[in-house]
């Protein structure tokens, strides 16, 4: 029996962070020995609120920091796929074709896309953005993924991912199969007030040096009711501990710390000054192979032409299933594409043959 497929991939707007290390990069390191993964490089989905040719001349360098990230925690391209959305020509193919089974106020319903709009200071929403649903629809289901690790803000996108399946199928053929979500959790960022970003500038990075994570750490936002050490604290929603709970391995040291915490036993210099030590030494090894990663030069493009091939493969025979159950003719398409590859041929004869003058 084949593998379920899995399809999951982030938006390359540079280095990676604990949060996304809590969030999915653990489950796919696990993942990948299990399903036949799939993740994608979420190029174009970055423009749809990034567009200037700043932002985008960006990209290339970013892609590659994700990358290094992905190899560093445990991400093995030899067990899984990791492949460049802009790379995949039927993913804009079947978005095109997805946009014609959905209506304007069944997208507008969606509630997370006035939420991104406000976080990029979009006074309007761009069709691009309105869109941006049905695009992550295509990402799925043109690799006819079986589940999709996804945030709960992104449980509304992957619903009507179903919806479009299922519709397809009941017009056309069954083509799609209904992909169920895999919910990844979130990471308290270290001011304490909301989940973990770059953009909010309260990220621990899974590259930082070992001083700049104590610097973090030791800034980090606790109980803003505790006035001394001697003074009872909240353990509860108190991010230090929360960050204790996934990267400290010691769990004596972490319940003993809490219990004293909350009699006001302890102060908060110690229980960051220990939090400090095991991020530090959970961040070591991934350090290190970072750096091993980034002294093989080609690395990462080699890695992402071998995935991109292979997602290019599954693309193409999706669409084939996607036009033959449409009825789209495939007469013309198939002559372009031959007469490209004669005139590709002839050049190349032209090319050898002043070579050898």
């Amino acid at each position: 029996m084949s593998k379920k497929r899995i399809l999951t991939g982030d938006r390359p707007t540079g280095k990676l962070h604990l949060g996304h290390f809590v969030g999915s990069l653990k489950n796919r390191v696990i993942s990948q020995n299990e399903y036949d993964c799939f993740f994608l490089v979420a190029d174009i989905h970055t423009i749809t609120t990034r567009p200037n040719k700043q932002h985008l001349s960006k990209l290339s360098h970013n892609i590659n920091e994700m990358i290094l990230d992905y190899l560093a925690v445990g991400i093995d391209p030899s067990k899984s796929n990791i492949f460049v959305q802009s790379s995949i020509p039927e993913i804009y193919e079947l978005n095109t074709l997805l946009g014609m089974l959905v209506s304007v106020p069944r997208l507008e319903r969606i509630p997370s896309l006035k939420d991104i709009a406000q976080a990029a200071n979009l006074r309007t929403i761009p069709f691009g953005l309105l869109g941006y649903p049905v695009l992550m629809a295509s990402d799925i289901l043109t690799m006819r993924a079986h589940l999709v690790p996804i945030g709960r803000d992104n449980l509304a996108n992957l619903e009507l991912t179903r919806e479009l399946a299922q519709r397809f199928n009941h017009m056309y053929a069954e083509v799609f199969p209904k992909p169920e979500a895999f919910t990844e959790g979130t990471l308290i960022g270290t001011d304490g007030f909301l989940k973990m970003s770059k953009s909010l500038n309260n990220a621990i990075f899974l590259s930082d040096s070992s001083e700049v994570v104590e610097r973090k750490v030791m800034g980090m936002y606790t109980d803003p009711n505790r006035i001394s050490a001697d003074t009872p604290g909240q353990v509860e929603g108190n991010p230090v501990f929360i960050y204790h709970d996934h990267f400290n391995p010691d769990k004596d040291e972490v319940s003993d710390l809490k219990a004293r915490y909350l009699i006001g036993q302890v102060g908060d210099v110690e229980v960051k000054q220990k939090l400090n030590r095991a991020i530090n030494t959970f961040l070591k090894p991934i350090r290190e192979r970072r750096r091993q990663f980034e002294r093989e030069k080609d690395l990462v493009n080699d890695i992402l032409q071998q995935g991109t091939r292979s997602a290019h493969s599954l693309a193409q025979e999706t669409l084939e299933q996607v036009r033959s159950s449409m009825g789209i003719t495939n007469y013309l398409y198939s002559e372009v594409i031959q007469s490209n590859q004669n005139i590709q041929h002839q050049k190349l004869r032209e090319f050898q043959n002043l070579a050898l003058v």
